[in-house]
């Protein structure tokens, strides 16, 4: 009898079988003639060769689309196990804004104009500066772009970075080893990975190095080649500190700086890195900045008055 062996590599298992192995169950049907089994990590076939041949394509098919789409579900066994190409069984998009597909499914592409502004700025230059005050997505439109660029494999690692910067806490009093200390201050990026890649895949992601998040007294001494790199919080740099992270950038790099000028946590007479940054590189070809405001708000909509009533006040002031 001939075997086929399969490997999961890039793929949740728990994920691709669905609950109580549903969607393994499923692929029996139409396999009716196979025996198939699955185990941690790997299905295994045995029967006629010229069968597992032909489920050794469509099971390649699946794998694409999970990989695509990190969503399976019977719709989509149905689609590709009766399709006579990958075109009968792709899901129509009618956009082409869609940057990445999330978890479950989730479809992630800009919002407003100014962030689609910003996709075609990344496009186009390989850094950019996206400045705005919070909830315009800066960030996370970031993120979506590094987990873009990763995922069709135009750079090997995505590093995301951001400066520790107490706001109004101590790190010292923290509990934990520093990895502790500082992960509550690197959580908006986890929390944009979460809806991006499945939980287990980005574990993993994080364990092999693929994904690097960290302070960025980190970067120091660094050659970034092959990355696509975010500086978040980028108001919170000083000269030094932003100097020293631009000329981190290598080969085959992207590189993207977010802030909020308005939100800067540095000690009073210490100017900015960042506004310091979009003044000496406005120039630069190669360089794109974009100006989010209060319109590219995505969250609630209070946020969108609470920057309005703060702005009227801050003119006041100046």
């Amino acid at each position: 009898m001939n075997e086929l062996i399969l490997e999961l590599t890039d793929i949740s298992p728990k994920d691709f079988f669905g609950d109580q192995s549903a969607n393994i169950a499923l692929i029996k049907k139409y396999f009716p003639k196979l025996k198939i089994v699955a185990r941690g990590s790997k299905i295994k076939a045995y029967g006629d060769q010229e069968i597992l041949e032909e489920f050794d394509r469509r099971m390649a098919m699946l794998f694409e689309h999970y990989g695509k789409y990190n969503k399976l579900d019977e719709n989509v066994i149905e689609r590709v196990f009766l399709s006579n190409s990958k075109a009968d069984y792709e899901t129509p998009m009618s956009s082409n804004d869609i940057l990445v597909h999330g978890v479950s499914g989730k479809i992630i592409k800009p919002q407003t104009a100014n962030q689609r502004k910003l996709v075609a700025l990344a496009k186009s230059n390989d850094m950019v500066f996206a400045v705005g005050p919070a909830g315009t997505g800066k960030t996370y439109t970031g993120v979506a772009l590094a987990v873009k660029a990763l995922k069709e494999k135009q750079v090997k690692r995505i590093i995301l970075t951001r400066p520790a910067v107490e706001a109004g806490e101590n790190l010292g009093f923290l509990p934990g080893d520093l990895k502790e200390k500082l992960d509550p201050y690197m959580q908006p990026l986890y929390d944009g990975l979460r809806d991006m890649i499945p939980a287990e895949k980005l574990e993993q992601l994080i364990d092999n190095g693929t994904i690097q998040i960290a302070p960025l007294a980190f970067m120091r001494g660094r050659t970034l080649d092959n990355a696509f790199v975010i500086l978040d919080e980028a108001q919170n740099t000083t000269h030094a500190q932003m100097k020293m992270f631009l000329t981190r950038m290598g080969k085959n790099a992207k590189f993207m700086i977010t802030g909020d000028p308005g939100q800067i946590d540095l000690p009073r007479r210490v100017i900015s890195g960042l506004k310091e940054a979009l003044l000496v590189l406005k120039d630069v070809e190669g360089v794109g900045i974009i100006f989010l405001d209060d319109k590219d708000v995505i969250r609630h909509k209070l946020v969108k008055a609470v920057i309005k009533a703060y702005k009227s006040i801050e003119n006041l002031d100046s």
